[in-house]
Order: C-alpha cells, then structure tokens, then sequence
C-alpha cells in the first residue's frame, strides 16, 4: 500500500498542473475577473485578420476558424488599441508578420499618455515592456500588440495616476512577471480608476509590469466562467488556444 501511494504521490506531481486559471475576484472595494496562463506551456497568441484578409472582430468567428485546425478559444479578451477600421493604432506583429510599426510619440488619448508599452510574445515568454526600452533593445517578438498606457513600470504606477481621480470606466490589460511566464489578463467587472487598476497588477498580482489595452469597449471570453462578452467588432485579440476535446 505504501508504495502505491508513493507511486500515486509521484504521479500527481510529476502531472502538469492546468496552467489556465480564470477566476473572479474582489479588491478594494472593486470586482474584477482575471485570467492566469503560464506562457511556458500555454498557447498564447495574437489574432487579427483571417486568411483573406477580413478582421476577426468577434469571439466567434474566431473560434469557427479554429474549429476548422481541430481547435478553440480557452480565453480571449482584446489587445490593444484601434481605429475606426479595426486596424492597430501602434505596434502589431503576428505571427513574425509585422502590419504596423511601433509608435514612439506622444499623442492624444489614452494610447498617446506616455508611458505606454508592447505585450510581446516569443517562444515560451510573453513581457511587457516600456515602449522606449522595448525600440532601444532591439526585442523581436512572435506575437505583439502595442497599447498604452503602461499600468505599472518597474514595480511603479504610472506616473500620471491620480489617486483621487474621478474617471471610472471598465477596464482591461495584461500583466506579466519577471521571468516572463506568468501571464494575468484582467477585466475589471465594474468602473474603475487607472489608479485602482494599477494597483490590482501591482498590489494584489504582484507583477512588475503591466499594460492598459482599452476601456470601454473591453470584453473578455472565459469558457471557465461560463462568460462570452458579445458586442460591437474588436480590432486586435489575444488568445489562448486548446485542442479541442
């Protein structure tokens, strides 16, 4: 018995633990929903446009393309910022196809509020970086998708979030560790602050970095949860995609 057990204690452990975790959660008097994916064995990637050309926009159309490869959408929310025609504001490479470059000025809106940042992807990692040091070293990405602005920098909120500011919106971003792979999507589930949602990456994630991706236009597709925003048609979208069963 006692080496059974042993082989069943080792077996368990040697197992992979499901490394997609989605869950809602209450911080500081707000509601939020947050996804955690281990980028060292997730799939994690960018999504945009089909094989003719035709933006993506929803959840399910993405997930009937995938359908098509024997696949599926574990998680989704959307990636960063566009215009009017769904096409990136900054930044934007998928799969090592580049379709807009990186943006390193001011500008108007949230996207210009330096400092932003790029959610990079690469074989095993995802970061996020400050836009600046992203050009300066010269990182090449799989998968990238620029947004701004940055929620924390080095363990620090952004230095333009007020504490008492009085601008609420659902929001919605990416947060990433050190060593690149602990990923954490959040979607806040009612108005609140950048100073709130900074301090959600920051204070109770724990993560050194974190980008905004947009406001209220934010929706999140969690399968876990039983939850599949519906709504107007999304520019980028980030995913995480499973064999189906």
């Amino acid at each position: 018995m006692k080496r059974v057990l042993l082989a069943l204690w080792a077996a368990l452990a040697a197992a992979p633990a499901a490394a997609l975790d989605c869950r809602n959660i209450s911080y500081d008097g707000n509601r939020y929903t947050i996804c955690e994916a281990d980028a060292g064995t997730e799939d994690i990637r960018l999504f945009l446009r089909d094989e003719t050309g035709k933006v993506y926009g929803h959840f399910t159309a993405l997930n009937a393309a995938l359908a098509a490869e024997g696949k599926h959408l574990s998680f989704a929310t959307n990636a960063g910022m566009y215009h009017a025609d769904r096409a990136p504001v900054g930044l934007y490479i998928e799969g090592g196809a580049q379709e807009m470059r990186l943006i390193p000025n001011a500008g108007p809106g949230n996207f210009g509020l330096l400092p932003n940042g790029v959610f990079c992807l690469r074989p095993g990692r995802a970061d996020v970086f400050e836009t600046l040091a992203f050009r300066d070293a010269g990182t090449q990405c799989r998968d990238a998708t620029q947004s701004g602005p940055m929620l924390v920098i080095d363990g620090e909120l952004h230095p333009r979030f007020l504490p008492d500011s009085t601008s609420y919106y659902v929001r919605n971003g990416v947060g990433t560790s050190a060593d690149g792979q602990r990923v954490v999507f959040a979607i806040s589930r009612n108005a609140v602050t950048f100073h709130q949602f900074g301090s959600l990456y920051r204070d109770y994630l724990k993560l050194p970095n974190a980008l905004y991706f947009d406001g209220n236009i934010s929706r999140m597709h969690a399968p876990q949860l039983g939850r599949s925003d519906a709504g107007f048609m999304m520019g980028p979208i980030v995913g995480v995609v499973e064999d189906r069963d």
